[in-house]
């Protein structure tokens, strides 16, 4: 009798319940940071408790659920063993995706049921024996919680707890938001490649990382944004086939920290890097690119001009894209990076854009390269050997669309690595010195290569149209230093002098004389500035394609307002401007038609 009611005593305590249901909490938190350690997984794990932010970013979602639930429930058990079921059914899942794809769980994924059914219908799941010890533990956890957390509390109480518990989320909403918290305070770079999103992802955990990805899951559509209306617009327009006799190869490349320096007086050239550009310019049709970046975010450029999207999104799942576009035409999508496939998540994103294969240094430049990152001079070469294998196999078209890494910054400050004085000496300190030496000599280097590699299909036989351009401007010292040093004026806000300096990099759309003659068109001519967004609209226009119905709708801004940055500037007419005029009501439909083509994919 006295046993009985000490436990009844004891398993009605509204501490020891509290308590016993905080503990169980803590170790789903741990149990999760376990399943997040997928990379060096004992020194990750261990990671995550030398730095308390991490520790407690993790937890702290998991005690604040378990209490919730135990507040609005009454049933301690219950209360955990849906936490359980929730936290851990999701760490398993970013576990698996990271087995799979090398890419974690993110919010935005729970929104993408389909896909999420189709990955695991592709997919041989198992069950490990770490998850069957993690299931016992917290069964064993729950039935502890039944027979010792029996407590309950008075409605009042109860709906008091669960209204402070609410209130908690005010705080935890900037907690989980919040970017020093997330880019420095969270900082765990020893045991990963900084460069890796996925990696930065384990580095901090499951639970904080998946919750602070909540808001880039948040897509905001456009003002005056009307589902049925765009769809409406879209409708007016069909997607045009390109004629069988004009489908001829298209190969893209996007350079590298590709620009043109020579347009600067500032810069005293004592040899010339891009002579053998602009004899290729001088073929071709040549503009500016102004871009929406600088010195980086590669990407940005590239998957404008792969998709006509001013506005990307994260493209974890299938999208609209000109490759689709392509591949629907028949043509075979393909394409090379001589780097990494996690870089910038290229391997799954690209695969989203709907590329049929891409070639990453994993799966075919590291054996050209010495298992390192392929330069030019490995890069080139290779992608006539890509093509021309392709020729031999395939009797379908070829659209291949290539990024080099050659001309990556940062460039070496102590020395001149190429040994050639590119810029007069004596003019510039030391350090710019070599700056600009090495930055002028990989894009000497570059040249050279692309010379040898367009007079390639100069000479070739098969009808080849090339566009080339470069992604944003290089790096030049910390702090821009050595733009300060050349005096050129990168205040994009202030000026259109320094808009363009900041964000122009160059385009070239270039035929041999087999697609000259297949098209009908002598590719010769300035070319106008516009976006990267509209870059494979301007190779459509002059290939004389009408092209697939979104390019075709929003043809109308491509032409009146080529560039919509996102420093708020436009180019009406030609003319750089904050405030549009009449054609605002065209932007406003180009950036609801982008939206909408984003948000309904045409599984086609």
């Amino acid at each position: 009798m006295f046993v009985k009611g000490f436990y009844h005593r004891l398993s009605r305590s509204r501490s020891l319940t509290v308590l016993l249901l905080i503990a169980a909490s803590l170790g789903l938190g741990v149990l999760s940071l376990r399943f997040a350690a997928v990379l060096r997984a004992d020194e990750m794990f261990d990671s995550y408790f030398e730095n308390h932010w991490i520790a407690f970013l993790n937890l702290l979602p998991c005690v604040w659920l378990a209490l919730t639930l135990w507040f609005a429930t009454q049933r301690a058990a219950v209360a955990f063993a849906l936490s359980s079921l929730l936290v851990m059914g999701l760490s398993i899942a970013s576990w698996f995706k990271l087995q799979f794809r090398n890419d974690p769980l993110m919010f935005e994924d729970l929104l993408l049921v389909k896909e999420a059914g189709n990955m695991s219908g592709r997919y041989q799941l198992f069950v490990t024996k770490s998850m069957l010890a993690a299931l016992a533990v917290l069964l064993a956890a729950v039935l502890v919680l039944a027979f010792l957390g029996r407590a309950r509390l008075p409605w009042k109480a109860r709906l008091a707890g669960v209204l402070v518990l609410l209130l908690c989320l005010i705080p935890m909403a900037k907690l989980y938001t919040d970017t020093d918290i997330y880019t420095n305070k969270t900082e765990n770079y020893d045991l990963i490649n900084r460069w890796s999103t996925t990696q930065v992802y384990i580095s901090k955990g499951f639970v904080y990382p998946f919750l602070y990805s909540v808001q880039s899951a948040i897509d905001t559509p456009p003002e005056g944004y009307d589902a049925d209306e765009a769809a409406a617009t879209l409708a007016r327009y069909t997607d045009a086939d390109i004629p069988e006799n004009q489908k001829v190869d298209v190969i893209g490349i996007m350079l590298e920290a590709y620009a043109d320096f020579s347009v600067y007086d500032q810069i005293q050239f004592n040899v010339d890097p891009y002579e053998e550009y602009h004899k290729l310019e001088a073929e071709g049709i040549s503009g500016n690119l102004l871009t929406n970046i600088f010195a980086g975010g590669t990407v940005d450029t590239e998957r404008c001009f792969l998709t006509g999207y001013c506005d990307l999104g994260s493209f974890r799942s299938p999208t609209n894209s000109y490759v689709r576009y392509f591949a629907g035409q028949g043509y075979t999508v393909t394409g090379s990076h001589p780097s990494y496939d996690w870089f910038y998540n290229r391997v799954n994103i690209n695969a989203n854009l709907g590329f049929e294969s891409y070639n990453f240094l994993e799966n075919h430049y590291g054996a050209l390269a010495d298992g390192g990152i392929a330069m030019d001079r490995v890069l080139f070469p290779e992608l006539i050997n890509l093509h021309e294998r392709h020729k031999a196999e395939s009797g379908k078209p070829y659209f291949a669309f290539n990024v080099t890494y050659q001309g990556h910054g940062p460039y070496t400050q102590g020395k001149n690595d190429y040994g050639v004085d590119y810029v007069v000496p004596g003019v510039y300190t030391e350090e710019s010195q070599n700056i600009l030496n090495n930055y002028f000599g990989s894009i000497a280097d570059t040249n050279a290569h692309l010379k040898e590699f367009f007079d390639h299909y100069r000479a070739s036989e098969d009808p080849v149209v090339i566009v080339l351009f470069g992604d944003h401007k290089p790096w030049l010292g910390d702090g821009s230093s050595v733009y300060a040093e050349l005096g050129i004026d990168l205040n994009f806000g202030d000026s259109e002098e320094g808009f363009r300096n900041y964000y122009t990099t160059r385009y070239l759309i270039w035929a041999n004389d087999a697609a000259k003659q297949a098209l009908g068109k002598d590719f010769q001519g300035a070319g106008r500035d516009l976006g990267p967004y509209f870059l494979m609209d301007e190779l459509f226009r002059q290939c004389g394609w009408e092209g697939p119905a979104y390019m075709q709708a929003t043809r109308a801004c491509s032409e009146t307002v080529p560039v919509l940055s996102v420093a708020g500037l436009y180019l009406e007419n030609g003319v750089l401007t904050d405030t549009l005029t009449k054609d605002a009501e065209l932007v406003r439909q180009y950036r609801c038609l982008e939206y909408y083509e984003r948000k309904h994919f045409r599984d086609s």
